[in-house]
């Protein structure tokens, strides 16, 4: 039986089907991009249209790329306004766009989902196809990993250069071990930050998916809003997207760290875990209390992972001030396809001198670590 393609207006179209796709994170998942789009929090209403790209034999879908239709830049975290500003000013339409991403997550993922190499070129050829059919000028991969990169620089799609900060376990026994390779200065003001919230009488727990029920949510969703509240925006996530991560909580694995003082909790951080990374994605809080950011977001997932032999936290992206917490810079990258000559050509010379600009910039953070020189990512 032949291989048929088919373009999915929601993801729910995908999910009735068998699959074999392969996931190693939990953004990987259908059930996470159901979770999005089922909750409405990325739907058409909220900027996100759904054009997924699937193929299937038998029944049984054997490829797949997650892609949406796009009329702003909202919710990516790689930031293309000023190519749309430019396309407008020459009276031509940026959008809409084509996005591949897990929407309002910028973590590393694969973005082909196949075991063929050729049917991966196949997806990406017939999605090309619909480009020129129903006029759309760009596709923007964001955060793809390492096989997926190799495909889409073979596609010749321009690569882009970012940065991001990760936390690196080198089989550290505890906290304090983690600490010891700081130089004396640094290490001191850590222990200084940790020793302030203990004076407040605040103590930290976590729950992971194991134990996670569903009042939890009605709690971290509260300090949720509370973080885009206080910048005047409304909230990227539903509160029934979190319904859903939990239903299927074992796939997606998420872990919730808690702050109390007088038996109240003031604050919560989510993240999200695979076999090697645990992932920040959300926080918030009722109390503005200093460090009280540090510890929830960074330290107590530091600690999580030397305890169970995490080798990464990937905390999110952005943040210069998680350098001299024990994060480095690494560089990322997202991959575009631009079906103008013109302009393709200036984007290709843009990105070609910012990955200067990113490089000069990773080199730069150097001089800002806390660690010794022997116990740097980056020597």
């Amino acid at each position: 039986m032949p291989i048929s393609f088919e373009f999915a207006s929601s993801i729910s179209e995908v999910r009735e089907y068998k699959n074999e796709l392969k996931s190693t994170n939990p953004f990987e998942f259908l059930d996470y991009f159901y979770a999005l789009e089922q909750s409405k929090s990325a739907c058409k209403e909220t900027g996100w249209t759904p054009k997924h790209i699937y193929s299937k034999e038998k029944n049984n879908i054997n490829g797949f790329i997650p892609i949406y239709i796009k009329d702003n830049s909202y919710g990516e975290f790689v930031f293309d306004q000023q190519w749309a500003y430019a396309l407008q000013r020459a009276n031509r339409n940026y959008f809409p766009k084509l996005i591949t991403a897990t929407p309002f997550t910028p973590c590393i993922t694969n973005k082909l989902f196949s075991d063929s190499h050729s049917l991966k070129n196949k997806l990406i050829d017939m999605t090309l196809d619909m480009m020129e059919q129903e006029n759309i000028e760009t596709w923007h991969i964001l955060f793809p990993d390492e096989e997926s990169k190799k495909i889409f620089k073979e596609k010749n799609f321009i690569k882009r250069s970012g940065y991001r900060f990760v936390w690196q376990n080198k089989g550290y026994a505890d906290f304090d071990d983690f600490l010891s390779k700081f130089t004396s200065r640094q290490r001191k003001n850590i222990n200084n930050e940790r020793r302030s919230l203990s004076k407040e009488k605040i103590e930290f727990f976590y729950k992971d998916y194991d134990d996670i029920k569903n009042s939890d949510w009605d709690l971290f969703y509260r300090f949720y809003c509370v973080t885009y509240h206080e910048r005047m925006q409304n909230p990227y996530l539903t509160r029934n997207f979190f319904d859903l991560v939990h239903a299927k909580k074992k796939n997606l694995k998420p872990v919730l760290f808690f702050a109390k003082k007088n038996n109240e909790i003031i604050a919560a951080s989510l993240c999200f875990e695979s076999a090697k990374t645990l992932y920040g994605r959300h926080w918030g809080s009722t109390s503005h209390i200093k460090n009280l950011h540090f510890e929830t977001c960074y330290y107590q997932g530091i600690e999580y992972c030397i305890q169970k032999g995490i080798e990464i936290f990937d905390p999110g992206i952005q943040g210069e001030y998680k350098i001299r917490r024990g994060f480095e810079p690494i560089e990322c990258n997202s991959f575009h396809f631009i079906k103008s000559d013109d302009f393709r050509e200036a984007i290709k010379s843009f990105c070609s001198q910012e990955a200067i600009e990113i490089r000069n910039y990773i080199e730069s953070c150097k001089k800002y670590t806390p660690f010794k020189k022997t116990d740097r990512i980056i020597k």
